[in-house]
């Protein structure tokens, strides 16, 4: 199998990835939703998205003074503890309650914890993935049902400004992903290109192409890689030894997450085109969020493969909320009311 072809197949595979993300998160809206795990009272409520910002500034700057100070098992610790709760939350809505001990689904609750040792023990490409899948399903549904119509609009379009400052100005989100690489953390979606890839092998993050990520921090093992834990960035590797000569992909779990905040908050604010899927909560917005943000994502990986580093979410937000918009106003509504004025 050819460069090409094992890149294409990779880039294929992180399409799935995100799909993976956003299609646990649709299902996952109705069984949150009737947990009442709203994370604010209103959710309409604009200012909800400054705060949330404001956190992420915030968790910048404490990650940065962490790597300074070699605390870095500080933030691997809590990554795995924010797994585990996210793990917890999602086990909890489709694991049977076979054994209740204390009100607590001790089958949700022990999967959970498989999840956290797995994680200290055996931080392999699938183990992170599989973990991203679910951590990024469940945070997404989470924030989703959270943020209204405009405030999910308004958080994503000041992430993107915010990612494309902070990798093609302040660059301080490289410093972050450099460290975070080396703790093996499910902060990014690792995607082998060789059957013989292991994450766990010295060197891993060699030759490898990556973006930012969301809540959970950011991470870059070498000038080609860069992960965020609230944007992302995309960046080749050695652009001398060309392109497709890689031995593994690397996208921020974040660049999945946030785009797909508006996809639930679409599907579950909006009754306007209402599909019938089972399983999921979606409608005609929220499918356009899911393609756009789909449609950004290929042309992403298009232009990092052409050996040029990119912010990844002003490609990924502006294509969520494009394609939104589109299938806001192909079910009927107007500009004004899918923009949540």
């Amino acid at each position: 199998m050819n460069d090409r072809t094992r890149v294409f197949l990779a880039v294929g595979l992180t399409v799935l990835l995100f799909l993976g993300v956003q299609l646990g998160a649709l299902a996952l809206i109705e069984p949150f939703h009737e947990s009442e795990r709203q994370a604010v009272e209103n959710p309409d409520d604009p200012t909800n998205s400054i705060i949330y910002f404001g956190i992420i500034l915030v968790a910048t700057a404490l990650m940065l003074a962490a790597f300074k100070y070699d605390l870095q098992w500080l933030i691997r610790a809590l990554i795995v503890g924010v797994s585990v709760m996210l793990a917890w939350f999602v086990f909890s809505e489709f694991v049977p309650s076979v054994l209740t001990v204390g009100g607590v689904n001790a089958a949700a609750a022990l999967a959970a914890a498989g999840v956290g040792a797995a994680l200290l023990w055996y931080p392999e490409w699938y183990v992170i993935d599989g973990t991203g899948v679910l951590m990024g399903a469940g945070a997404a549904a989470l924030f989703g049902i959270s943020f209204g119509l405009l405030p999910a609009i308004l958080l994503l379009g000041v992430l993107a400004v915010y990612d494309a400052i902070s990798v093609y100005g302040t660059e301080h989100m490289l410093d972050l992903a450099e460290g975070v690489m080396d703790l093996k953390i499910p902060v990014v979606l690792v995607v082998p290109t060789t059957l013989s890839y292991s994450y766990l092998a010295p060197n891993s993050g060699a030759d490898t192409l990556e973006d930012e990520t969301a809540t959970d921090g950011d991470g870059q093992s070498d000038p080609n890689a860069n992960a965020d834990s609230a944007s992302n960035a995309t960046e080749t590797d050695d652009e001398q030894d060309g392109s497709l000569d890689r031995d593994a992909l690397f996208i921020g779990l974040g660049d999945a997450v946030i785009p797909t905040i508006l996809v639930v908050s679409a599907a579950f604010f909006l009754e306007a085109g209402t599909l019938s899927v089972p399983i999921l909560t979606v409608n005609l917005p929220a499918l356009g969020a899911l393609l756009g943000t789909i449609a950004g994502l290929i042309v992403l990986m298009y232009m990092v493969l052409e050996g040029r580093a990119h912010a990844g979410l002003p490609l990924l937000n502006g294509g969520a909320i494009g394609g939104y918009l589109l299938g806001a106003v192909a079910s009927g509504l107007s500009v004004v009311s899918a923009l949540g004025l």
